[in-house]
């Protein structure tokens, strides 16, 4: 671990091309240029950056509550419960570039299935899907959550079975309605559980890159470039490894920045002595 990140400084505080013999080294200037009026590369990484935030918020609300939700459900006793259970859990295993060939196809503004059966029901069939905001992101939210919905349920269906019954019980004979038996029991039982899920699923969004890069290629223009997108165009691209690796680290610095907010949220008033 400590070596590519020891790597990863060395190139940012150089001006880093694989294929020039000369790599000068230039301090803190990759770093500058992210900030300083007037950088070429200032405006491209600050829109990236808010193209990743944009999505990191459209996406996290609808992955943390739905899965809940879904666990709940196939949480009860009922036939075929454990069909449900894999047939929720199945896109996860597919590969990002499978996931957005069959969402690329079905969400084609021309020829794709969605369209199409919109316009057998009346409502436009003209939507661009892939190519206009705001339904750019609603393609790449949409996607985000048919593949990794039944990842997070099941880790809220492991956690819901790991609180004892006699919990329910107890609250059940002191006169708990269901809603104060989720609230009381439920939640205060899924807070460690709770924070894993949060705090992955705002890792994996800050760092989307498949779905947008092969289902938007980056557009309309630079609409859904995220900041892996731009990161990756500036190091493979234009072989500026350095400014690149200077990105990733100021990128890194917010997220950390980001988990010990919501750390800090969720524990710093003693939250986790609840769950004891």
């Amino acid at each position: 671990v400590a070596t590519p990140i020891a790597l990863g400084v060395w190139l940012s505080l150089h001006d880093w091309d694989p294929f020039l013999p000369s790599r000068p080294w230039v301090g803190l200037d990759n770093y500058a240029d992210l900030f300083r009026s007037g950088s070429p590369i200032r405006g491209n990484f600050w829109r990236a950056l808010r193209a990743t935030a944009l999505f990191t918020a459209l996406s996290v609300p609808v992955l943390v509550t739905l899965p809940l939700l879904l666990a709940l459900a196939l949480n009860q006793r009922f036939p075929g419960r454990s069909f449900f259970r894999a047939m929720f859990f199945a896109p996860y295993v597919l590969g990002v570039a499978v996931v957005a060939m069959i969402w690329r196809l079905l969400l084609d503004p021309q020829v794709g299935a969605i369209n199409h059966l919109l316009g057998k029901v009346g409502l436009p069939s003209d939507t661009g899907w892939t190519t206009a905001v705001p339904w750019v992101w609603v393609s790449l939210v949409g996607m985000t959550v048919w593949w990794t919905l039944g990842y997070n349920a099941v880790i809220y269906l492991a956690g819901l079975q790991n609180i004892h019954r006699e919990l329910y019980d107890a609250a059940r004979i002191d006169g708990a309605t269901r809603w104060q038996q989720f609230w009381h029991v439920t939640i205060p039982g899924l807070r460690p559980v709770f924070v894993f899920v949060v705090t992955m699923t705002v890792l994996a969004s800050a760092n989307m890159f498949g779905q947008a890069y092969l289902v938007t290629g980056g557009g309309p223009g630079s609409e859904t470039r995220t900041i892996i997108m731009y990161i990756a165009d500036e190091g493979f691209r234009s072989f500026r490894l350095g400014a690149a690796a200077a990105m990733s680290y100021v990128q890194a610095f917010f997220l950390a920045v980001v988990n010990l907010v919501m750390f800090l949220l969720f524990f710093g008033r003693g939250g986790d002595e609840d769950v004891q």
